[in-house]
């Protein structure tokens, strides 16, 4: 196995933080699940959904191998990262795959048409439309869901059957033991990856301007924008949760700082303010927390059969809380 080596040398007291963060909050987070005081419960809640956040976030930035030098490293943290975000029903690999597509496209493929699905199947679309007005975050879970069921659809995931199958066991049988000595912490541990996939919804619901399209298993697609640096940036928005105290960023691990992060994608998300900064300051491509959030509650129906960001200049329709946004776009959902 080759030797260890950082990317970035002065981004090991970052990352490791990071990650120490995620595995203490992690472990206290399920712990506090099965306390009796409900206070308890509540910050247990908020802990582990953190965790899993920032598990996503590292993730993130190890599927651009920008962790560590070798990609095979990087592999090894981002697997663990994924089975802490739950999500690892899907591999890392096509983790990496699809969201590799997503920069040099510069377009958002998919597989599945969860829109033609639920036209399809009536009842199933009314109880997702249900969900939704309830803020339950009903399509992630359904793209979460069909994680395990891919290998049975497409032909290119069949090889995977008997590693979903493991791993579908494990995390049932995890998952059934907690059942069994508190159902209570169960039903909070789905409330934190209720929080879970809002959080990583709401950020990625208007960071650009991208066409969907449903081609993610065509390697051979052409794409109008493939490699287009200008198209990337024009298309990119930046969606700080507060310029006035820039480390509440850190809370999505500066994800938010995108059009920085899609300037220079193996840059460490320790980097990305500075980088943002001397890019210099464009208001056409910053987005506001609250604006966001209004157009965020506003169009959460309508955002369920929404296929593209609007036409329209995206700050100004998030201004005018016209911005509709677009669903299941997360790269924790790889196909």
């Amino acid at each position: 196995m080759a030797k260890i080596k950082l990317r970035d040398p002065q981004g090991l007291p970052y990352n490791l933080g990071a990650l120490l963060y995620i595995v203490v909050l992690y472990g206290l987070g399920w712990a506090g699940l099965f306390h009796d005081t409900w206070l308890i419960n509540g910050l247990a809640v908020l802990a582990l959904a953190h965790s899993m956040i920032i598990a996503s976030y590292l993730l993130h930035d190890c599927g651009h191998n920008a962790v560590f030098t070798s990609a095979e490293h990087n592999a090894t943290l981002g697997r663990f990262l994924n089975a802490i975000a739950g999500s690892n029903y899907g591999r890392y690999e096509d983790i990496r795959y699809k969201h590799m597509r997503h920069h040099v496209d510069n377009c958002d493929p998919v597989s599945f048409d969860y829109r033609s699905f639920l036209k399809r199947h009536p009842l199933v679309e009314k109880f997702i439309f249900a969900l939704e007005w309830a803020y339950i975050p009903a399509v992630e879970f359904m793209m979460h869901g069909m994680m395990i069921l891919a290998p049975w659809i497409y032909p290119s995931k069949a090889g995977q059957k008997s590693r979903v199958i493991r791993v579908v066991l494990i995390r049932g049988a995890l998952l059934l033991a907690v059942a069994i000595i508190s159902l209570k912490a169960l039903l909070l541990y789905a409330l934190a990856q209720v929080i879970l996939l809002t959080v990583l919804r709401f950020m990625d619901c208007y960071q650009h301007n991208y066409e969907v399209v449903f081609n993610l298993e065509d390697k051979s697609a052409a794409f109008p924008h493939r490699g287009d640096a200008v198209f990337e940036q024009s298309n990119t928005y930046t969606n700080l949760l507060s310029q006035r105290f820039p480390l509440l960023n850190m809370l999505v691990l500066n994800f938010c700082y995108h059009n920085a992060h899609h300037e220079k994608p193996v840059l460490g998300w320790y980097r990305l303010p500075a980088l943002h900064q001397s890019m210099g300051e464009n208001p056409t491509q910053t987005l506001t927390f609250w604006d966001q959030a209004r157009c965020f509650h506003r169009h959460r129906l309508g955002r369920i059969y929404a296929e593209e960001y609007g036409n329209d200049e995206v700050q100004t329709s998030v201004q005018d809380g016209r911005a509709v946004g677009v669903n299941a776009l997360s790269f924790l959902t790889a196909f």
